[in-house]
C-alpha cells in the first residue's frame, strides 16, 4: 500500500507532527506546497494543517489544495491532524466530517489535534497515529 503524508505548516508545529506520522506510517511526506503527485496514486493518505482565523483551514495554500483533491477521496483511509493554539478543535470536526461525506474512511474520527509545540508524549502519539493510518 501506498501511503502520503501531506502537510502545511506556518510555525513548523504541524511540520513536526507531520515526520513524526510518516515515520510511524513508513509514509512519503511532502508540504503542500511540494506536492506534485496523483493522489489517485496512494491508499491511504494523512493531511495536516493547523487551525487558523476562526477555525479554519489554512486559505491560501492548503485550503484550495485540499479543495482539488476532496472529491478523490472516496473509499480510501485517511487521517486528520494539526496544531491549534485557541479554540475547541471546531476545525477538525469540520473537517472530519466533510471527509466523511467525501467518502473517505477516517482512521480516528476526531482526528489528531496537538496545542502548540508537540511534546515528545504527542510525537509518540503522532507515530502510533502513523501505525494506525498504515494499518
Amino acid at each position: 500500500m501506498k501511503t502520503a503524508v501531506i502537510y502545511w505548516s506556518g510555525t513548523g508545529n504541524t511540520e513536526e507532527m507531520a515526520k513524526a506520522i510518516a515515520e510511524g506510517a513508513g509514509a512519503e511526506l511532502f508540504s503542500v506546497s511540494a506536492f506534485s503527485g496523483n493522489i489517485e496514486d496512494y491508499d491511504r493518505l494523512a493531511f495536516g494543517c493547523p487551525s487558523m482565523g476562526a477555525e479554519e483551514l489554512e486559505e491560501s495554500e492548503f485550503a484550495p489544495f485540499f479543495d482539488s483533491v476532496e472529491s478523490k477521496l472516496n473509499g480510501k483511509t485517511i487521517g486528520l491532524f494539526g496544531s491549534y493554539g485557541w479554540g475547541d478543535g471546531e476545525w477538525m470536526r469540520n473537517w472530519v466530517e466533510r471527509c466523511k461525506d467525501a467518502g473517505a474512511v477516517i482512521v480516528t474520527d476526531e482526528g489528531l489535534i496537538v496545542n502548540e509545540t508537540p511534546s515528545e508524549d504527542d510525537l509518540n502519539t503522532c507515530k502510533d497515529f502513523g501505525k494506525k493510518l498504515a494499518e
